[in-house]
């Protein structure tokens, strides 16, 4: 069904103009073309087509509306006309002439003509023939218009148009003439195959970054065209994939490393806590801290792992808490923490920093937390830098729950859940044993088994489960469920589920899968929980056939992409969050498994009968290993379709039919079925017949299929999910657009065309057209009844997120302008990015479609297309983008096979057409062929007409000759030992192929060559061709003398097609020349510089072709150079070369470079350095600058590269090559003369009238020529940055004062007020460096929080910065604005600013002058130093691939010291008129000597940080080694014990002589007592390029100038010295001085403070304060101006050789540079640090009151404790002390007067105590640590003969806990708990404090409860003081506590007895003894009587 519209004319319009029309049917608008300068009558004749998948109903309208089109504004409507299409409905076709309507809807006398047609359903499907209406097709005038508003309306480009509908205008060159390949990763054709694992998104997330070319440098951006393989121009061909090689699988280096810096809160009493870190299965433990709750460790982990990315990130990271772990018991655990390695890594900077872990315990999950662990967690893998955060003091009290380990987004409170994973049955697995066992069997027992015992097992966060076995069962049947228990959400974003066989020997996998949980939940707040299923996924892995040893079987683990169909699995997954407070919940998170209920069979779907159809067009480029035996190609889908190893075949469900339907299949099958009916109706036929290849060329091989093609049909039958594929497609389509759009926008930036926001503003509107069309689209298909919970919970998913793209899309596209196209474009890439994955679809249904080439009955290559790209829909979005069409697929090896060099030869290149369907709409199954064909059909299938054909047989040919312009290719890879190669260029077309020449010994050959291939037979209509020629393949070789040619690279494009009845004219033709990338498997290998056209040749043959004129130079032979239309206009150019030196050349074949020269070549053209005869001595080149003259394209973006070569003369006239350079891009070394406005990429011209604009006009404008910058003497010189950038030609005078609020503040400080007691200037004699380092590192953590918090990106930033480094004048009012925000982030250092004062009173900052710490390299902040003298990498050898990994580094074999100026010639005269001008020196003037120069070089190293561990023990005894030319400084006995954060503190003073010594290296190894000592990591620096810099690197200069104390000045030059030769070497005018406080240089003139104190408080008067405030600005000097280097520390990353690109740590330091020529410098700093301070900590324990009372009394049973209190200071209990014990306490209360003496050693700084003690008794040394202060008292009851019991404890911070309350009464529990704000103390403020303080312990449900009070007094002195003023320990001399009166109760049985006895008998038991006592009198009574009674008796009888 389609609507379609055909606008005519528009006339009586007014005026003239330029005029667009915009027509629109239920929201979707097409554009027209743009008709320019049309005055009354606009003739537009264009076709618009709306597929329709609904009915249309009367009432709906259609809008057309027309513009005036403006290029700048918007447009304005003139008139718009909306019909009611009730007549279109009834008679499907009107015409109609009718006037339009203005805005108030008032008739005007513009009218219309349109013609409207409306195709209903008519019960068929087919293709419409849209010819009848559309006449002329060749609407050729429009290309011109085309390409002008290309970037502008949605509908100009056909490719943005549904993909179905037939181009009815074709565009001409615009911008698809060539095929290219994108820059970016592929961008995933198939958004992740099923089973390809889900790793990808992690790799996008850098990628992405990387594919904004726009934080890159210019020059590094590859120019290759970015729009992939460009547009398809009509439809019946597909784009063809590029890159060759898998990306998952291939091993790369991992770290993970860990710091656990401490836990808190852990719950239990008095525990030995030990922390366990575990990654995957590797486990590391931290030492034991005794007796707390809260132990502090800092202890530093790393893991190195070398596996492939999905192993990675699927590994567990655990962290645990073990209490009381040693040698014999394994501890019991507290808690547990974990997540998976891929959540770090997905994490910014890939790490968490300074984070809690909170810990909860497995086994019992209706426990709440169980205590925090802080730590950072970092991932590197090669090639990431993390950029930590600076380690600074990290003092600020820990706000865990806002710091938790937890990615955005996961809500802090994580609640149990139980994870339900269904597993109900499989069909379709692989035999997996010998069926050699199995003949036997069957032979002796007579039963015939499946050859296979599944299991499927599950894993998921670090757990797995499994379901039982199915003994010999192709079709198991299990329906169990797997039930895991864990937090939710779960910090694992995979669950992996993995069918097994299980077998006596070993379990293999069959096949894997894995479920994304992001992908079947949604955390949004109209979300959903994890759901899925029940659904079947399909398991892809190795081929089918079995071996013993497969080498496939990783593929089967789900590591790289399965090459074939092995199973289908049907599960379900379902969440259930636990109500942890249910008491009948089995607490324990083991993995459990139970039966599951059954589902039926039709829950995933009704059985459809689907049907497959390819047609080979072409197999070419098949390698010529497999040449020699007949081919034939087979396609499967699922195990359909597999004769080989199929075995398993699915028995073919009959579908069960209703009654009525018996007919309508009849009548599609057309009772064919009879016949064949066993043997499945129309047999599939699956491969094609073999056929024996012929060959093309050396390589390659070629089926002739000529105008036979043969096809294939398959039948399967699979339930009906299409819905799921027809959404993922509709969504892909949209993505795909949009990709294509954006890529487009890019390379127009990158080539800098015009209107870039145009098209981005098309894009947008396309996109929300789009995410309009998919609601309306997606929501008619609900009522499924196979729909799953997750269909219809994604569907609505889906539906609200496009929904809000397409809104915002809207609102962006209004935001476009000129200046915010990069950042729209950044936000557009992350709809790209949110479309594609919503676009992936978890459930899968029809598995993918596989094709492979068989060579005798073996298995060669493959190919895999996804089946929702081939699958077929009346709706157009939803058809798949592979669905009839022509498809170019490149074979590939399978598995491992296809990594490294193995993967990138192609085995065979198809033309394969294909499309799968329903059976029952197979009725145009060929639409989309290439037309002009007959079908052959099998004998059964005659005359029937839905029956499939085995082949087409092609009667219409085209005869065509291909013109291949081939220029230059750039930046090759290197393929020699030399580091060149000897590029040729292959290229195949059809099934010819043809070479270029070969240059030798060259990266960036420029062939200039053109190849015509004769006698090309293309089969189809020409007209197809036109549109859709096939595609050339260009493989790049390197010709070796011996052996085969190396391939290089490869790359496709697609040729100009001209038609032979068109003229060979402009706009199309000739071509232009275009780049396109070549490919290396996945890496990018360069760029080829050519163009393709394809001629037809006609009727009168060859004649009618554009001549070829015959080769022009004699001396090429009968090579052709590329025709003078088609390569690039020249001009003259000139090319100067500035030769300074070479610098650590390597040795050449052993032998050492001796007399080096340096060969510069660019487009033939070149130049020689001078030689230098003795590199030893003098590696610098003693002529400096020489020139030559070159002819260059005018296109800057066709420059040639220059290549640099360093040859070795040798003796007897031999060269040896040493290294070369290639400088891929000249663009950063063109010299543009002033006065031509400059283009676009450097915008100067618009920043100077930005400038002018602001001087002359603006609010300062003062006559003079004077431009004022002022400082007030007090301020501190850091307010004045205030400062306005200028060009030399303005005039205006900035007077930059200081804000009121300073003017006020100073007036309180004349006055002497005593307001702001914390602003004191602190004692000078206080201060030391390590004060300044400490002020400065909490500035920088300052600024950049200010910077996170006013949202400056990084790309912002580095803009900014790189802005600031140009020479180039800024923008005046950006510079203002820049500086404004500079002065906002540098005046929060001394005192708060208006803002931060009422923030945070307590942090207000005593001033202390600063330097600049900068958290990276100096040279990353200066541009390298590159500011006039540019360091050239000198490689050789062959480039490594990824598994050889020659890395840049190992090619390095030398550096080149020099630079370039590249100029159009002639130069405009007044260049070389300035005064001054040497011609010898060209463009470089004013550049020093290059002679040998002294220079002393003065190394400060302040610390390392994070350094790798380099002993077993997880530490290292780390020190520091530097090497400078032949000195080489070990100062190994200065190491520091275990240590991985030590601060060195040191400086070292080396001479050394540039050239000869100017490679600095800064090592730092580790000590060893036995062995070698071992390299941590080592930093170099180029001196040399920081020595010659204009940015002045010799020595920082400081902030402030003082001549004395901590601040003093360093360098032997004062400011004014600096100044004066500054301006000297500039050729400035100044500086004049005078009056005091004013200095004038150029037209500025500087103010500041005149007068200076000396050490002794003496003022004199000075001008350094003035000419320093001239250097910290000599960025605004005009002409010359710069930053110089200010006064700093540079943090620099260590390197390992053995582990390259992972950093090892990080080094703190700065290097000062003094020419030994000049006056010394004086004595270094000292930065060594600081000592602690030796203090003595009194600690006197009075009470204790409301102990909890733990015994119970032997005899009487009543409560009592026998209390004593234990404290220590230090971080383990080695020196804690105890109080003697008050016995027996029956109320709580304990009287003490107990004195504890703890020395201690703090530092100040650091608010750290330090303790340097033997690790072990087997330590050689002692090793330091340092800890934070905290003093813990515990109470403790005393047992004899058992443990002691512990009761209560509290940590007190010494600088900063609860100020003690004055009784017992007021002392509560929520004073240590910090829940009421009880004020602070520090006692190293306070000296003294005394107080209550509460105990606490944690009862059984963890909380906290008071368990009793302390009362005691802390009484803080100095080691000198303690000593002047001693005290005794306990109760001893001197100074003795008075004994404790301790009460009455409190005595012991055994000391006192009778007291106790007559306690006993008269409290308690007396009545129980008299009792006991008349009980006792009674039984002797008994007992007598009964004794005598037989005495008495007898007595009696006998009558005694």
């Amino acid at each position: 069904m389609a609507l379609l519209v055909h606008l005519k004319t528009v006339s009586e319009l007014r005026g003239r103009g330029d005029r667009i029309a915009k027509v629109t049917f239920r929201g979707q608008s097409f554009y027209s073309r743009v008709l320019e300068n049309c005055e009354d009558v606009a003739d537009f004749d264009e076709t618009f087509r709306w597929p329709v998948a609904s009915n249309i109903d009367r009432t709906e309208m259609l809008e057309i509306q027309i513009f005036n089109y403006s290029k700048v504004f918007s447009n304005k409507l003139i008139g718009t006309f909306r019909m009611v299409l009730q007549k279109v409905v009834e008679e499907n076709h009107v015409e109609v002439t009718e006037t339009l309507i203005d805005d108030n809807n008032a008739i005007i006398k513009t009218s219309l003509c349109v013609e409207v047609r409306y195709q209903a359903t008519d019960g068929q499907v087919g293709s419409w023939d849209d010819g009848d209406f559309l006449g002329d097709e060749s609407l050729q005038e429009e290309e011109k218009d085309s390409q002008e508003t290309d970037g502008l309306l949605p509908g100009s480009r056909p490719s943005s148009r549904p993909p179905g509908e037939k181009s009815f205008r074709r565009a001409g060159r615009s911008v698809f003439s060539a095929m290219k390949l994108g820059k970016n990763r592929p961008h995933k054709e198939d958004p992740q195959r099923q089973d390809e694992p889900a790793v990808l998104e992690m790799e996008d997330l850098d990628h992405l970054a990387i594919r904004l070319g726009d934080g890159l440098d210019p020059d590094s951006v590859s120019l290759a065209s970015v729009t992939a393989l460009t547009t398809n121009v009509s439809n019946k061909r597909s784009k063809p994939d590029i890159k060759m090689e898998p990306s998952a699988g291939r091993p790369m280096d991992y770290q993970v490393s860990i710091t656990v810096i401490e836990a808190r809160q852990l719950v239990g009493l008095n525990m030995d806590p030990v922390v366990c870190v575990e990654v995957g299965d590797d486990k590391k433990y931290t030492s034991m801290k005794e007796s707390t709750n809260c132990p502090y460790y800092n202890e530093y982990f790393v893991f190195d792992f070398h596996v492939s990315p999905d192993i990675m990130f699927d590994k567990i990271l655990k962290i645990s808490v073990i209490h009381s772990k040693n040698l014999l018991r394994s501890g019991t655990l507290v808690g547990s923490f974990k997540m998976d390695v891929g959540t770090v890594y997905a994490q910014p900077e890939h790490q968490f920093y300074h984070k809690w872990a909170i810990l909860s315990d497995p086994d019992d999950i209706s426990a709440g937390l169980k205590g925090y662990v802080k730590c950072d967690v970092a991932v590197v893998g090669k090639g990431d830098n993390i950029k930590t955060p600076h380690k600074a003091n990290e003092t600020e009290e820990d706000d865990i729950e806002g710091n938790l380990l937890l990615p955005e987004g996961v809500p802090a409170e994580r609640q149990w859940a139980r994870f339900y994973v269904k597993i109900y049955r499989a069909e379709g697995l692989p035999r997996m044993n010998t069926s050699l066992m199995a003949n036997v069997k069957k032979a002796f027992i007579g039963e015939n088994k499946d050859l296979v015992d599944p299991y499927v097992q599950v894993f998921f966060a670090g757990q797995k489960g499994k379901t039982s076995v199915q003994k010999s069962s192709y079709e198991p049947l299990w329906n169990e469920q797997v039930i895991f228990t864990d937090l939710f959400p779960p910090l694992c974003k995979r669950m992996k589920v993995q069918i097994r066989d299980s077998d006596k020997v070993n379990d293999v996998a069959i096949g894997t899968h894995f479920i994304d949980l992001r992908k079947i939940s949604n955390d949004g707040d109209r979300g959903f929980l994890p759901t899925l299923g029940p659904a079947w996924v399909n398991m892809y892995g190795s081929t089918r056939n079995y071996t013993l040893l497969d080498e496939h079987q990783d593929l089967n683990e789900g590591l790289g992409e399965g090459v074939s169909f092995r199973a289908r699995l049907m599960l379900a997954l379902a969440v259930e969050i636990l109500d942890t407070s249910n008491p009948e919940l089995t607490s324990s998170t083991e993995v459990q498994v139970e039966q599951a209920t059954p589902v039926s069979e039709s829950c995933t779907g009704k059985m459809e009968e689907f049907f497959l159809f390819g047609a080979f067009l072409e197999a070419s480029m098949i390698d010529r290993k497999n040449g020699d035996k007949p081919i034939t190609f087979e396609v499967t889908i699922g195990n359909y379709g597999n004769e080989v190893d199929g075995l398993s075949r699915p028995q073919r469900p009959r579908p069960r039919k209703e009654p009525g339907n018996e007919e309508e299949v009849d009548l599609i099958q057309n009772s064919s079925d009879d016949e064949g009916d066993d043997g499945g109706d129309l047999a599939s036929v699956s491969s094609t017949p073999p056929m024996r290849p012929q060959i093309t060329d050396r390589n390659y091989f070629h089926l002739p299929y000529l105008e036979r093609k043969p096809c294939i049909y398959i039948k399967s039958w699979w339930p009906d999910q299409r819905r799921r594929l027809y959404n993922a497609n509709i969504m892909d389509h949209i993505a795909d657009k949009l990709e294509e759009g954006l890529n487009d926008v890019q390379e127009m930036i990158k080539t800098e065309k015009s209107y870039p926001e145009r098209r981005l503003r098309g894009v947008l509107e396309e996109l929300s057209c789009g995410c309009h069309r998919f609601l309306s689209l997606a929501d008619k298909d609900q009522g499924h009844s196979s729909c799953t919970r997750l269909d219809r919970e994604r569907l609505k998913s889906c539906m609200r997120e496009l929904e809000s793209m397409g809104q915002q899309a809207r609102s962006l596209r209004a935001q476009v302008k000129r200046h915010t196209v990069r950042d729209k474009l950044r936000l557009c890439q992350n709809f790209l990015q949110k479309l594609r994955f919503l676009a992936d679809e978890p459930q899968h249904s029809i598995p993918d479609v596989f094709i492979w080439m068989m060579s005798s009955n073996k298995r060669v290559a493959y190919a895999r297309v996804p089946s929702k790209d081939l699958l077929f829909s009346i709706v157009e979005e939803e058809l798949g983008k592979d669905c009839a069409k022509v498809k170019t697929l490149f074979l590939k090896l399978p598995g491992k096979r296809g990594f490294g060099s193995a993967g990138w030869t192609v085995q065979a290149k198809l033309e394969l057409y294909l499309w799968l369907g329903l059976s029952k709409q197979r009725k145009d199954f060929l639409c989309g062929l290439p037309c002009g064909f007959e079908e052959v059909k099998a004998a059964q299938g005659l005359g029937l007409h839905s029956f499939p054909p085995i082949s087409l047989v092609y009667t219409k040919k085209q005869a065509f000759q291909l013109r291949a312009h081939m220029y230059q290719a750039r930046s090759l890879f290197a393929a020699d030992s030399s580091g060149l190669s000897d590029p040729f260029a292959r290229v195949f077309f059809i099934n010819q192929s043809q070479c270029t020449e070969v240059l030798n010994e060259t990266l960036c050959p420029t062939w200039d060559q053109m190849l015509v291939f004769d006698n090309l037979e293309l089969y189809g209509e020409a007209q197809e061709l036109r549109d859709d020629p096939p595609i050339i393949v260009i493989e790049i070789y390197d010709q070796d003398s011996m052996g085969k040619a190396d391939f290089m690279g490869r790359t496709f494009a697609k040729p100009l097609v001209k038609m032979a009845d068109e003229a060979y004219c402009p706009p199309r033709f000739p071509p232009q020349l275009e780049y396109y990338q070549i490919y290396r498997g996945n890496a990018t290998a360069g760029d080829l510089l050519a163009a393709f056209e394809l001629l037809q040749i006609g009727p009168a043959g060859k004649a009618d072709l554009p001549p070829i004129n015959g080769p022009v130079d004699v001396d090429r032979g009968p090579i052709m150079p590329v025709p003078v239309g088609i390569r690039p206009v020249l001009s003259k150019y000139r090319v100067e070369v500035l030769f300074w030196g070479l610098r650590d050349l390597k040795r050449v074949n052993l032998a050492q470079v001796d007399r080096p020269r340096v060969d510069i070549e660019c487009a033939g053209k070149g130049v020689q350095s001078s030689l230098i005869h003795n590199y030893k001595k003098n590696p610098n080149f003693n002529t400096l600058v020489k020139w030559f003259e070159v002819d260059l394209p005018e296109n800057e973006l066709l420059h040639p590269p220059l290549n640099i070569r360093v040859v070795d003369c040798r003796a007897f006239g031999r060269y040896t090559l040493v290294g070369s350079h290639a400088v891929s891009s000249l663009r950063r070394f063109i010299y543009r003369p002033p006065d031509c406005s400059a283009p676009s990429w450097n915008s100067t011209v618009r920043h100077l009238q930005g400038c002018h604009g602001l001087c002359n006009g603006g609010p300062f404008s003062y006559p003079t020529g004077e431009v004022v910058v002022s400082m007030e003497p007090e301020v501190p010189i850091k307010k004045l940055e205030t400062m306005v950038k200028l060009d030399a030609t303005s005039d205006a005078i900035i007077k930059v004062d200081v804000a009121e609020e300073e003017k006020e503040k100073k007036k309180k400080r004349k006055k002497g007020t005593a307001e702001e007691p914390e602003e004191e200037e602190p004692d000078e004699s206080m201060l030391d460096w390590w004060s300044k380092y400490f002020a400065s590192i909490d500035t920088m953590k300052e600024q950049l929080r200010q910077q996170e918090v006013s949202g400056i990106d990084g790309e912002d930033k580095e803009e900014m910065d790189s802005a600031e480094g140009l020479k180039g004048p800024m923008k005046g009012k950006e510079k203002a604005r820049a500086a404004k925000e500079e002065k906002k982030k540098r005046t929060q250092g001394p005192g708060p600013g208006p803002g931060q004062g009422s923030e945070a009173p307590e942090k207000k900052k005593p001033k202390i002058d600063e330097l600049k710490v900068y958290p990276k390299e100096l040279e990353s902040e200066f541009n390298n130093f590159e500011d006039w003298l540019h360091t050239f990498n000198l490689l050789r050898g062959k480039t490594g691939d990824d598994e050889d990994g020659s890395t840049e580094e190992e090619r390095t074999v030398g550096r080149f010291k020099g630079s370039l100026c590249v100029y159009k010639v002639p130069l405009p005269e007044d260049v070389s008129r300035e005064a001054g001008y040497d011609p010898t020196y060209g463009m470089f003037q004013g550049i020093p000597s290059n002679d040998p120069i002294n220079v002393l070089v003065r190394v400060y190293v302040v610390r390392a940080t994070d350094l790798h561990p380099a002993d077993i023990n997880g530490k290292a005894d780390p020190y520091i080694a530097i090497r400078l030319g032949k000195t080489d400084i070990r100062d190994k006995e200065n190491y520091i014990s275990k240590q991985l954060n030590p601060v060195f503190g040191k400086s070292f003073d080396i001479e050394a002589s540039f050239p000869m010594e100017s490679m600095l290296t800064v090592a730092v190894y580790d000590w060893d007592l036995v062995g070698t000592d071992d390299l941590i990591g080592e930093t170099k620096i180029d001196l040399e390029n920081r020595f010659y810099s204009k940015h002045r690197a010799t020595c920082g200069i400081a902030h402030t100038y003082s001549i004395h104390g901590y601040n003093i000045w360093r360098d032997p030059m004062k400011p004014s010295q600096i100044l004066t030769r500054l301006c000297k070497e500039g050729k400035v005018d100044g500086p004049h001085f005078g009056p005091p406080g004013r200095v004038k240089v150029a037209n500025r003139v500087f103010t500041g403070p005149s007068e200076i104190e000396d050490e002794n408080g003496q003022r004199k008067p000075t001008d350094e304060h003035v000419a320093l405030s001239a250097l910290r600005h000599w960025e605004d000097i005009p002409r010359v101006g710069c930053r110089l280097v200010p006064e700093h520390v540079e943090t620099r990353p260590l390197l390992n050789p053995d582990k390259p690109g992972i950093e090892q740590g990080r080094l703190e330091l700065w290097v000062d540079m003094f020419p030994m020529d000049m006056p010394a410098p004086g004595t270094p700093l000292d930065i060594s640090p600081r000592k602690p301070k030796k203090y003595e900590l009194r600690v006197i324990v009075w009470n204790t009151d409301e102990v909890v009372l733990e015994d119970d009394d032997f005899f009487t049973g009543e409560k009592s404790s026998d209390i004593f209190v234990r404290g220590w200071l230090k971080g383990q209990q080695e020196d804690k002390q105890d109080t003697d014990v008050h016995y027996h306490s029956l109320t709580g209360e304990g009287n003490f007067n107990w004195r504890y003496l703890f020395p201690f050693d703090y530092l100040a700084a650091e608010e750290k105590i330090v303790i340097s003690k033997k690790e072990s008794m087997f330590s050689w040394d002692e090793t330091e640590y340092k800890i934070p202060a905290r003093l813990t008292l515990q109470i403790w009851d005393a047992d004899h003969f058992s443990a002691d019991d512990f009761l209560g404890a509290i940590e007190l911070d010494l600088n900063r806990f609860p100020r003690g309350a004055k009784t017992a009464k007021q002392c509560t529990m929520e004073m240590a708990t910090g829940e009421v704000d009880v004020p602070l103390v520090s006692i190293f403020k306070q000296k003294r404090v005394k107080g209550w303080w509460p105990l606490l312990a944690r009862n059984e449900n963890d909380e906290f409860e008071l368990t009793g009070k302390v009362e005691a007094e802390l009484h803080l002195l100095t080691a000198e003081e303690a000593e002047k003023n001693p005290v005794g320990l306990a109760r001893n001399e001197p100074d003795p506590l008075e004994k404790p009166n301790r009460p009455d109760t409190a005595f012991v049985w055994f000391l006192n007895p009778l007291k106790s006895i007559k306690y006993l008998i008269c409290t308690r038991y007396k009545w129980l003894i008299i009792k006991i006592v008349l009980a006792l009198l009674g039984l002797l009574m008994l007992g007598l009587f009964l004794y005598s009674l037989p005495g008495y008796m007898v007595k009696k009888l006998l009558g005694a």
